[in-house]
């Protein structure tokens, strides 16, 4: 007979999960497994709140397994360490990310690409090499290979820096891998949500002229004057998108909804990059034409690998950039997820979960 989450492992854990499509998270109690000799014991500090947690709660995907604990944004302090652990100590600050595991053999692996392994185990709603189900930081405590720790840097604000785990990685990737780094050149950002915001800030830092591309002109003042942005342009004014045809020469789509990529297309430049990094529910339709006459390119990006993550890390840390954040208490987190459906968080929800998760 299989053992219930709470007696699977020696560790007793404590969360918050979803027990079908509703996405109502409630308590729920677990186990971790044992520290192992390369194990991380992790109290859990904070854990932010992605887009993909609502998707995956609400099995708008349809591969979620029940329960779920969502979060892999997650941030805390070592209390164990395996015998063979090199890396950290007791004390520490430090961060998990989206991923646990991997081979650790194959090519993708070995080029530090773990996030492109087919044995990839994500941080939830996967199952270990053990056998056992993976569940997130909505969570007291989480035990991790320490090859998949972060070290957080400590001019990082752990609130505000747990979103950079996901959202800042899926944007830092793409940048670095399709040379989205030379100064001067201009960066499209379409949408100013959890991952865009930081796009803009990334952007800025590695010297872009960078354009938010909103369907919402109220977003203007802020992307701007708060974020940096050197312009703004509003997706559903037609003559203001025509003016800017041929203008960009990359653009990083974060929208996770249905939208049109041609009149994205339009505004790249000969030689343009579209790089998609929001996950829409169903296909997007994309137009050849414009690809073809502009010798233009549309790629994607899924978050990085762990040696990329620890360096975006250390270069967020190095240029001040974190996530512009709403805290909350565990308690708010189903009224937090119905707020992040409607778009209404500037910029992500992050848990305060060591002052507010109690059994």
């Amino acid at each position: 007979m299989a053992k219930s989450p709470e007696e699977e492992h020696p560790q007793k854990a404590f969360g918050w999960a979803a027990r079908d499509s509703s996405g109502l998270l409630s308590p729920f109690h677990f186990s971790r497994r044992e520290t192992g000799d390369g194990d991380v014991t992790i109290k859990i500090l904070y854990c932010g709140v992605c887009h993909s947690d609502l998707h995956n709660v609400k099995n708008e995907w349809g591969f979620t397994m029940y329960p779920i604990v969502p979060g892999h944004e997650i941030v805390g302090t070592v209390t164990k360490t395996g015998k063979n652990v090199k890396k950290f100590k007791v004390g520490d600050r430090v961060g998990v990310g989206v991923i646990v595991e991997s081979c650790k053999r194959c090519e993708s692996c070995q080029q530090d690409l773990e996030n492109y392994c087919p044995q990839t185990i994500l941080t939830y709603n996967s199952y270990s090499q053990d056998g056992a189900k993976t569940y997130g930081g909505y969570s007291d405590i989480v035990v991790v290979d320490e090859h998949y720790v972060l070290r957080f840097p400590e001019n990082l604000p752990p609130d505000a820096g747990a979103p950079l785990l996901c959202a800042g990685i899926t944007v830092y990737s793409p940048m670095k891998y399709y040379g989205i780094t030379e100064p001067g050149k201009h960066l499209g950002v379409a949408g100013l949500g959890g991952l865009g915001h930081v796009a803009v800030k990334i952007g800025k830092a590695f010297g872009l002229k960078v354009t938010v591309i909103s369907t919402s002109l109220k977003k203007e003042e802020e992307a701007i004057n708060k974020l940096g942005a050197d312009s703004f342009l509003v997706s559903s004014d037609p003559a203001k998108m025509k003016a800017a045809i041929n203008t960009m020469d990359y653009i990083i789509d974060t929208v996770s909804a249905v939208h049109p990529l041609g009149p994205l297309l339009s505004l790249l430049k000969l030689n343009g990059k579209l790089i998609n990094v929001g996950l829409p529910e169903k296909p997007l339709e994309l137009p050849i034409f414009p690809l073809a006459m502009g010798r233009k390119l549309v790629g994607g990006s899924d978050i990085g690998g762990i040696k990329e993550t620890q360096e975006m890390l250390d270069f967020c840390a190095k240029h001040g950039i974190t996530a512009d954040i709403e805290l909350i208490k565990m308690g708010d987190i189903n009224t937090a997820m119905e707020r992040l459906a409607k778009s209404d968080v500037k910029y992500r929800f992050v848990i305060d979960v060591a002052n507010s998760l109690s059994q």
